[in-house]
């Protein structure tokens, strides 16, 4: 059932295209690694300031700079993965380690979304020193889920 869902997107025509295309392909592969790379290199210094490093640098503007920052990788490094998806889409959904890739970037979106509104109260109500307990396991939730989705991506190569 799973293949006659997929059959349509591997057979489109960007997924053809794409698999068709050298520099296409490395292209997008390239979007989905400057994706992560922008995700993750603002998210590591937001976490970590979270957690109480670096207390002498106010959280505000680090966020205000990081946070967009964080969400601009991730929306392009879920837009490329989409595409490199529908390359390989049947033989990609039959390994267990893709769908653990995509619960733990999902776990990450979640969290990151809920760090992102519990931050904005906390700092709305002038918390910048001592950050809220809960924010502070969000920022460990994130520290552990974005290096597993990046594990599991590049273990989808050895499957």
């Amino acid at each position: 059932m799973l293949a006659e869902l997929l059959g349509p997107i591997e057979a489109g025509a960007v997924a053809t295209a794409l698999r068709g295309s050298r520099w296409g392909y490395a292209g997008v592969n390239a979007a989905h690694i400057l994706g992560i790379a922008l995700l993750f290199g603002a998210i590591l210094p937001l976490d970590l300031r979270l957690l109480g490093f670096w207390r002498s640098v106010p959280l505000a503007p680090l966020a205000r700079v990081l946070v967009p920052v964080s969400t601009a990788g991730v929306v392009l490094a879920v837009a490329a993965g989409a595409l490199l998806f529908a390359t390989r889409a049947g033989e990609y959904a039959g390994l267990a380690i893709f769908w653990i890739k995509m619960l733990v970037v999902l776990i990450g979106v979640a969290n990151a979304l809920l760090v992102r509104s519990a931050l904005r109260r906390a700092l709305a109500a002038g918390v910048d020193a001592v950050v809220p307990t809960r924010i502070r396991a969000a920022a460990i939730v994130s520290l552990a889920a974005w290096p597993a989705a990046i594990l599991c991506g590049r273990l989808i190569a050895f499957f």
